[in-house]
């Protein structure tokens, strides 16, 4: 039984269906907004499409209790909150982190795909980059 069994188990059809929907949406755009993150003309708007997406995966997962996804979502959320306050655009050590964080959650949206258990969170994905350097 895999993740998203788990979830049919304890919560309505349509709340999983429209969860996986917004997932699926988020998830898309990650990638070119993390990118966009290097152009400063597109940073701030970057950063803030980022934040929200991050913010809304920890808090649909939170009410569904996926606790994986839960914590990795805080954690990049947290790191926004530094990144928000700078005029400089990402370094390349932050934005190869971010995109490791994307592809972590779009390895989640194919376990949930093919009802497979949540992948582990590879550690190196835990520590954060050096995010002042420039």
């Amino acid at each position: 039984m895999g993740i998203r069994s788990d979830l049919e188990n304890n919560f309505d059809f349509e709340i999983i269906d429209e969860f996986l929907d917004h997932y699926s949406m988020m998830v898309e755009i990650m990638e070119p907004l993390i990118i966009d993150m290097g152009n400063l003309d597109r940073y701030h708007r970057s950063i803030e499409e980022l934040f929200r997406i991050f913010h809304n995966i920890k808090s649909a997962s939170g009410y569904l209790q996926i606790a994986p996804m839960v914590r990795l979502a805080t954690l990049v959320e947290d790191a926004f909150e530094q990144l928000r306050s700078r005029d400089l655009v990402a370094n390349e050590e932050t934005i190869t982190w971010l995109i490791s964080i994307s592809d972590m959650f779009m390895q989640w949206q194919e376990d949930f795909k093919m009802d497979n258990e949540l992948t582990k969170v590879n550690f190196s994905l835990l520590i954060l980059p050096d995010m002042e350097k420039a």
